[in-house]
């Protein structure tokens, strides 16, 4: 028998107990041997919970489950950076296999957590910390493991996708489709790491370091959320043949990985732009494979569990087998990250000018005169002293738009800045 600790009884361990209760025979018929749960960390042993728990299994004491030798997997359920890190190392050695749906330790600590458990002869397995329910880490480790990726595109944060979607489908205000989120469960009360783009860079950086084979450090990884986003320009987006979709992107270059999450526009007919609610998608490229999209639920009780319990099998058997997945990570490189200053990209702008002669001919001087070249010109016409003004830039550096911006801005006929937002035409 293998004996698990989990470490969190919140909304995905809840949905781990079930699936391991739920489908033990099956469980045990993958593995070679039964996998049954030896303590579960709570913080509140009397808490009423949604899902009926033999008592004896809950502990409030950490040591407990890291160091209890009868324990050989611990599947760390808690989030957040600590203690969920420390747990983490601890547990690493004291010879115990790790299963977690962390992204924020993975990303932040992941060459660390990977080489100490190299040094204990243990695994850690982590497919949880991207995309909920689409399988992705183990792919890249094995299906895809004879390609060269070189290029991932990633709608990784379901809450921003439903908000996203439910602005463009219903003409929705981005306050009032965030608290619908909230309403339905798909926010968290704080919402700030999805709608700021925190949460899709953590996975973005475990994606990339580990298809690129070049460990990334997140805090390099530009971001950008989805605040600013007006109904205004979902509608004109889809007038022009787009969607807007909050992207994480990361490309494997010979200087280093350009790497960054931040709103795009994504042609219409892009599978990527067909991605809506809370789905997640990954499309990436492979120099054999070619293109590759995976799209499941991104979180969520049942959809995360079902990776973690995948994890906890595939330890399982490896343990019962007597024989432990290679990390395969002393081989990878310390990677640059390509500041966004250096990167090209078409742009959309939507500017509120004052309607008179001569104003469009100052701005596209300032922009030929910064080199950026205008790929068409769009005035919203209306019955009042201000009109909207919208812009689609041909390929320029983003260093060279914000010198082109920050002149414009001067100008006094030039009300306001409303949206700058990238296009993303060579997906």
């Amino acid at each position: 028998m293998l004996r698990l600790g989990i470490l969190g009884l919140g909304t995905v361990g809840s949905g781990v107990v079930k699936i391991l209760e739920k489908n033990a025979e099956n469980i045990k018929n993958k593995v070679g041997t039964e996998v049954k749960i030896k303590k579960i960390l709570v913080n509140n042993l009397e808490k009423e919970r949604d899902i009926e728990i033999n008592r004896d299994l809950l502990t409030n004491k950490v040591e407990d489950i890291i160091d209890n030798p009868e324990i050989d997997i611990v599947v760390e359920l808690i989030g957040g950076e600590q203690p969920a890190y420390d747990y983490i190392i601890r547990s690493i050695e004291n010879g115990k296999s790790i299963v977690t749906a962390n992204k924020l330790v993975i990303a932040k600590y992941g060459k660390r957590i990977f080489r100490k458990a190299d040094e204990n002869n243990v695994q850690v397995c982590y497919e949880g910390s991207v995309a909920g329910g689409l399988p992705i880490i183990r792919p890249l480790q094995n299906s895809l493991a004879a390609n060269r990726i070189e290029k991932i595109y990633g709608i990784l944060n379901g809450t921003t996708n439903y908000i996203l979607t439910d602005m463009s489908k219903n003409q929705k205000d981005f306050d009032e489709s965030l608290k619908n989120a909230q309403k339905l469960g798909f926010a968290e009360a704080d919402p700030s790491s999805d709608i700021d783009g925190h949460d899709a860079a953590y996975k973005i950086t475990i994606l990339s370091s580990l298809a690129f084979e070049r460990f990334v450090d997140v805090r390099d990884v530009y971001v950008e959320g989805i605040r600013e986003i007006k109904s205004a320009d979902l509608e004109i987006a889809h007038e022009m043949g787009y969607v807007i979709k909050l992207l994480a992107i990361a490309k494997n270059g010979l200087d280093g990985v350009d790497i960054r999450v931040h709103p795009a526009f994504v042609p219409e007919d892009h599978p990527i732009s067909m991605i809506n609610g809370t789905y997640n998608c990954v499309y990436l490229h492979g120099d054999a494979v070619g293109q590759v999209m995976s799209t499941a639920r991104g979180a969520g009780q049942m959809p995360t569990g079902s990776a973690v319990t995948a994890d906890i099998i595939q330890v399982a058997k490896d343990i019962n087998h007597d024989q432990r997945e290679v990390q395969r990570m002393e081989s990878f490189l310390e990677s640059n990250v390509t500041d966004i200053d250096k990167i090209e990209n078409s742009f959309y702008l939507r500017f509120e000018v004052k309607d008179k002669p001569g104003v469009l001919s100052h701005i596209t001087k300032i922009f030929g005169d910064n080199n950026v070249s205008l790929a068409s010109v769009l005035q919203k016409q209306k019955n009042n002293p201000i009109v909207p003004l919208v812009f689609i830039t041909h390929h320029v550096k983003e260093k060279n738009l914000k010198k082109s911006l920050a002149k414009i801005k001067e100008l006094d006929d030039v009300i306001e800045i409303n949206s700058v937002i990238r296009v993303e035409d060579d997906i």
